[in-house]
């Protein structure tokens, strides 16, 4: 997929369509700063986003992303209050719509709700395999790498196989009171597949990975970092 740098590189964002926790009444879905830090800084940037939902249609939004001070972060009350940008979650593609189509990065977005539609999903492992190896910009946030889990190129090689990647830590699940009730751990999933998982030293300070073409985020905090990386990576690939 060569461009040049003059040419906006188009990037799938792709969100959760689970609302709620199998083994719990909490709702659940996007975590909604961690789609609009990435999406500003892309924007900014001038590359065009497609945003998709595993399932298409109306994305779920986590309500605790809506509470007062954490909406406040980062412009996102700004993007809340913008019924053209909160529009664009309403009559999303499913990944199935544009698992055929060509992209110059993927991104996946957190919320508890993806460690129930994301691992081993058929159409997200195609999608994001196939991005990889044409040397597309792979990346993820939170509970985001999820997604990664299950996915192989062409030669079986698990993607994260020996790959640097971070992700929402155990410490983390157990500060924001999911340990119980969340279907695994999401460091020691990736772990599995051979990935060399590292955390920050504080639960929730800021956390990005990049191994190549493979940007991982650790928590909310680390989506501008993700985004920051990614405009950067776009920008050598020209």
């Amino acid at each position: 997929m060569a461009r040049t740098n003059d040419i906006p590189a188009r990037v799938l964002v792709v969100t959760t369509s689970a609302t709620s926790y199998e083994a719990a009444g909490y709702r659940t879905g996007l975590w909604l700063g961690e789609l609009t830090h990435f999406f500003d800084v892309l924007d900014e940037a001038g590359h065009d986003q497609t945003i998709a939902s595993v399932e298409g249609g109306l994305v779920p939004i986590d309500p605790e992303s809506l509470a007062a001070p954490i909406l406040a972060l980062g412009g996102t009350k700004k993007r809340y209050e913008d019924p053209a940008f909160m529009a664009l979650l309403e009559q999303t593609p499913s990944l199935a719509d544009v698992a055929d189509e060509e992209w110059d990065a993927v991104y996946l977005t957190g919320g508890h709700g993806t460690m129930f539609d994301f691992p081993h999903h058929p159409d997200l492992a195609r999608i994001l395999a196939t991005t990889f190896e044409n040397g597309g910009i792979v990346a993820a946030v939170c509970h985001g790498p999820a997604g990664l889990l299950g996915v192989a190129l062409s030669d079986g090689t698990p993607l994260v196989s020996g790959r640097a990647v971070t992700g929402f830590s155990w410490a983390e699940e157990k500060l924001a009171r999911r340990n119980k009730v969340v279907p695994f751990r999401l460091d020691e999933a990736l772990k599995e597949y051979g990935a060399k998982y590292t955390k920050a030293l504080r639960p929730m300070a800021e956390k990005v990975v990049v191994d190549g073409n493979l940007v991982t985020g650790q928590n909310p905090m680390s989506a501008t970092g993700v985004a920051e990386k990614v405009v950067k990576l776009l920008r050598k690939r020209g």
